[in-house]
Formats: structure tokens, C-alpha cells, sequence
């Protein structure tokens, strides 16, 4: 006689052992060294929130941390003499913009910022990615999406955030370019390094997207996207490198219009 013809028996469960299984602690931990299993794992149970939730806090960290070295009126009064309206203004206008970046409310919206950033981003890159992969004939769930972006950005934002933190404290305001790094951080790895931000915005912004960190993050996506749906790695890259490359359009064409480095 049968399990499931046993008054009360239940049916043996489905194997699966196939898939591997991870917690999110592990995931967490896992994504630095073993990043194509946590894409395994994530493709059974996707998950983000937590990921989500460091990725914030190290912003975070950076930001307020960044603000107390250097000084918050500091960094808002540079930012409106670096800006190209400041040739226009005169000081009386200029000590004015700096009363209003400066009051409490503006402040609070400053340091909060990562909050609002990190969030956004992370709902409209996995809008983004699972449109990607839709249009190439692949099935994808929106959850998986936000799975693949937010762990795909995690080890990039956290070392990068890491390495910002201790430049902070080994370097002195006087010796880089404040408005600059309230932007990008200090952290340089990127070919912008060879262009003058003020001078070529838009090249500027090109150059820096070059980035050694953002293509760290665009290896994880590939590799997230692959192991999530099962494409191949050809595809993968085929839909992270197009939405970077829309990305850099965006960012050039808006450091255009603005006339500062995004």
C-alpha cells in the first residue's frame, strides 16, 4: 500500500535537491566570493530587502560622515560657486541660496537622501532589467529582477562606500574637490580621473562611468541574469551593457543641460 492511501499519509515531497538553498545571511556573505551560487539560490527564493537595507546604511554612512568632515555649509557654498549660474549672482544672491540650502529642513533632505536614492533605484532598475529581459523572449518576475539588481549593486556600493569612509579620514577637504566628491565620492577608479569636471562636464561624465566598481557591479548583473533565467552569458551581457550605455547617454546629456559633471 501506497503513503498516499493511508488514512491521514501524505505524499512524499517534491525533490529539490537540485536547487540549492541558501539563508540570506549567506547570501549576504556569499555574494563576494561565490556570487554565481547565490544567483542559484536566489532564483528559488528571491529576496532583496535586506541587501536593500545595507546598501542604504553604507550610503548613508558615507554621507553623514562626509558632512561632518567637511562641513555641511561648506560643501553647500562651494556647490553654488562651482555651479554655472554663480558667474550670474550676485553675493548678496549667492549668500541668500546658501541661507536657503542651509536650514534645517534642506539639511534633513540631504542626509536622508540615500534613503529616497537607493529606493528608487532599486525599483527602477529591476523595472528596467526585467523589461530588458522580456524583450529577448525571457521570463522573469519582478521579484527576481529586484534580486538581481540589488545584489548586483551591494558589493560595489559596500566597498566602495568602505574605502570612501577611510579616504575621509586619511585626507584633508583642502586636497580635493569638495562639490566633486559630495557627488562621486573620493574614490577614484574611473578614466575621469584625466578630465577637469568644471571644464568638460559632459566628457567628464562619460570618462568617469568607466569605472572599475561599476563594472564590478555589471559583471554581477550578467552573471545574476544568467543564472536567474538561464540565458546565455552573451545575452546577459547583451542586456546589462545596453541599459549601461542608456544610462551614460542620460547622465551625459543632463551634465550638458546643467553644465556640471554628473
Amino acid at each position: 500500500m501506497s503513503v498516499s492511501e493511508i488514512p491521514g499519509g501524505q505524499p512524499p515531497a517534491a525533490d529539490t535537491g537540485s536547487e540549492p538553498t541558501m539563508s540570506t545571511g549567506e547570501t549576504l556573505t556569499s555574494i563576494f566570493f561565490e556570487p554565481g551560487r547565490v544567483f542559484e539560490s536566489l532564483r528559488v527564493r528571491p529576496r532583496f530587502l535586506v541587501a536593500g537595507i545595507i546598501a542604504t546604511v553604507a550610503l548613508m554612512v558615507f554621507t553623514v560622515t562626509f558632512f561632518q568632515r567637511v562641513g555641511f555649509e561648506r560643501v553647500m557654498t562651494e556647490a553654488i560657486e562651482a555651479s554655472p549660474q554663480a558667474e550670474q549672482m550676485t553675493q548678496e544672491q549667492k549668500d541668500q541660496a546658501i541661507r536657503m540650502q542651509t536650514n534645517p529642513v534642506v539639511k534633513a533632505i540631504y542626509y536622508a537622501s540615500p534613503i529616497v536614492v537607493v529606493a528608487l533605484l532599486i525599483a527602477a532598475g529591476a523595472a528596467i532589467y526585467m523589461l530588458g529581459t522580456m524583450l529577448l523572449a525571457k521570463k522573469i518576475s519582478y521579484k527576481q529582477a529586484l534580486a538581481v539588481w540589488t545584489y548586483s549593486s551591494l558589493p560595489p556600493i559596500v566597498l566602495t562606500m568602505f574605502l570612501n569612509v577611510i579616504l575621509l579620514f586619511l585626507k584633508s577637504p583642502d586636497d580635493y574637490d569638495i562639490v566633486h566628491a559630495s557627488k562621486r565620492g573620493l574614490v577614484q577608479a574611473n578614466l575621469g580621473l584625466f578630465v577637469d569636471p568644471t571644464a568638460s562636464p559632459v566628457l567628464a561624465t562619460v570618462l568617469g562611468s568607466f569605472d572599475l566598481f561599476a563594472f564590478y557591479g555589471l559583471f554581477l548583473a550578467a552573471l545574476g541574469l544568467r543564472k536567474m533565467v538561464k540565458m546565455p552569458s552573451s545575452t546577459a551581457w547583451t542586456i546589462v551593457l545596453v541599459i549601461w550605455v542608456i544610462g551614460v547617454v542620460f547622465r551625459a546629456s543632463f551634465a550638458g543641460i546643467l553644465g556640471t559633471a554628473m
